[in-house]
């Protein structure tokens, strides 16, 4: 098989200003950083809401559970709405709605509006898809792929930080859940201000009609996947409401499927996500996904484990767990997104995509073969921080580089989905593997830990995770490489004639059908 030549960025990118360039990045990196926050801002304090709203640990667990079915809804949806009727415009009315979702989250007394405003911050998801099509439209070529790196390694960073922020807020004797949302409000208004004075106007625009029923089909196939997943430890794997939502998720998928081949401008074109470096960069999202929260929970869980009853762990409070044992990885990926999106544009996304699982699968190795010491949790963590960093450099440069130019948005969208699910099954997994044997032999009036060996099997399991990033790499995308970033490639237009999907593109000219042309 040839070789397929990726190219990324579009004709006529502005990108001639590196001030106007570095200020929009720095305003769509802040909104990345932000939207990534509200995903993981609430795990620390769930115990905290349910003692609050005097409910169950099983009602509390809606908190999460709503935000990523509202992310799963919308985020596809507005990535499509934003390649058809501007990417600040639809950025601009997101960050409203995010803005009234943490807004009610904290003032509301409630659980059910803590849920609606969870819901509303869900949606705000589809946010970092939105910034790298944006980021395509301003970027110059030969920085896109270092400007794509700096946001997701920007979006990678909330999810950490917001864990160490809520650690911090809630750190005293009474704690309050609403302070977390309070922070996240502020967050929010200053990236509206950022992005309305420093993102520049929609140039691209497709049109064209809502494809309602390709939203609704896609919507109830990922509800029904995901709500088994995240809920599927409290109903039991084997009930019949988790076999239930499974199986009506793959025959709503086959639906979908059969409506998208049938609608004239369907959601998702269906050679787009059946597009091979396209498929393999969801599946190595599910994968980087998953790995990134094993590392959060796990490492958060572990360290808190009480010593002088268990023989292991490290009697660490949640704010010390957040700040020494998952800040450091945190750090280390912001740090390493830029490393990795100057390698992206050196050797390819592929050879990073190699890096990033020789890195993860090497860090859960080092704790799985020493989590007694706290610099081998840190150590082990920063590893797969590296790893988490490169993998989110490569992603969005296999996506840009894969796909034409109005199929930006919800190219990134689905895989925006795909590392989301890769994340709440990482949460599943280790929720399930820590449940299922706890430590022999405690003492009377303890409550049941988990045994040390469920912490090994649950790091051991996402390092085989981070490793199968290295099969995807060599394998799905052996026949794909980026084109080198050459200031006289984007001067003299030399961009390849489209054929395969970039050539599919109705309604767009041939030079803008070449943005990502892909042959294979």
């Amino acid at each position: 098989m040839s070789s397929s030549s990726l190219t990324t960025g579009a004709p006529g990118v502005r990108g001639g200003n590196p001030r106007r360039t570095t200020a929009t990045v720095f305003a769509l990196s802040l909104a990345a950083m932000v939207v990534s926050m509200m995903q993981t801002l609430v795990v620390p304090i769930l115990g905290v809401i349910q003692t609050s709203l005097h409910t169950t640990a099983a009602n509390a667990s809606w908190v999460t559970t709503a935000t990523l079915l509202s992310a799963a809804v919308f985020t596809p949806l507005l990535g499509r709405f934003g390649d058809q009727h501007g990417k600040k415009p639809t950025l601009v009315g997101v960050l409203f709605v995010l803005i009234a979702g943490t807004l009610l989250a904290a003032t509301t007394h409630s659980l059910l509006w803590l849920i609606v405003g969870r819901v509303l911050q869900g949606a705000a998801t589809a946010i970092f898809p939105l910034a790298l099509s944006i980021l395509r439209e301003e970027v110059e070529p030969k920085r896109l792929p270092g400007a794509m790196a700096v946001t997701s390694g920007a979006f990678a960073f909330g999810s950490g930080i917001a864990l160490v922020a809520t650690g911090l807020l809630t750190s005293g004797a009474n704690p309050d859940y609403r302070s977390a949302f309070w922070l996240a409000t502020g967050m929010a208004v200053a990236v509206l201000i950022a992005v309305v004075t420093l993102v520049p106007a929609t140039r691209h625009k497709t049109g064209g009609r809502t494809d309602v029923l390709g939203t609704l089909t896609l919507a109830i196939t990922l509800v029904l996947l995901l709500l088994p997943i995240t809920q599927g430890h409290e109903w039991g794997w084997s009930s019949t409401r988790t076999i239930g939502c499974f199986a009506g998720s793959a025959v709503m998928a086959a639906v979908w499927v059969l409506v998208e081949r049938r609608v004239r401008e369907p959601l998702v074109d269906m050679r787009m996500f059946a597009h091979r470096p396209v498929l393999f960069a969801n599946l190595a999202g599910l994968l980087v996904g998953f790995g990134a929260f094993v590392l959060f929970i796990g490492v958060s869980y572990l360290a808190q484990m009480p010593s002088r009853i268990l023989g292991y762990g490290f009697d660490a409070s949640v704010l010390r767990a957040s700040v020494e044992y998952l800040l450091p990885s945190t750090l280390v990926s912001l740090l390493a997104a830029p490393v990795g999106g100057q390698l992206v544009r050196r050797h390819g996304p592929r050879f990073v995509l190699l890096l990033a699982a020789l890195a993860g699968a090497g860090g859960f190795g080092w704790i799985v073969a020493d989590h007694s010491h706290s610099f081998s949790v840190i150590g082990g963590g920063a590893l797969v921080g590296v790893a988490i960093a490169f993998g989110y450099a490569a992603m969005p440069a296999i996506i840009v580089g894969s796909v034409p130019h109005h199929q930006t948005g919800i190219a990134n969208g689905i895989n925006s989905i795909s590392r989301s699910t890769g994340s709440a099954i990482g949460s599943a997994v280790v929720t399930t593997v820590l449940a299922s044997k706890t430590a022999p032999h405690l003492p009377p009036g303890v409550p049941a830990l988990p045994a040390e060996s469920q912490y090994t099997l649950s790091f051991a399991i996402a390092g085989v995770a981070l490793a199968l990033v290295a099969v995807v790499a060599w394998v799905g995308l052996r026949h794909i490489h980026v084109a080198p970033y050459h200031e006289e490639t984007e001067a003299a237009g030399a961009i390849e004639e489209p054929t395969g999907l970039a050539a599919s593109g109705a309604g767009t000219d041939k030079a803008e059908q070449g943005v990502g042309a892909a042959r294979g």
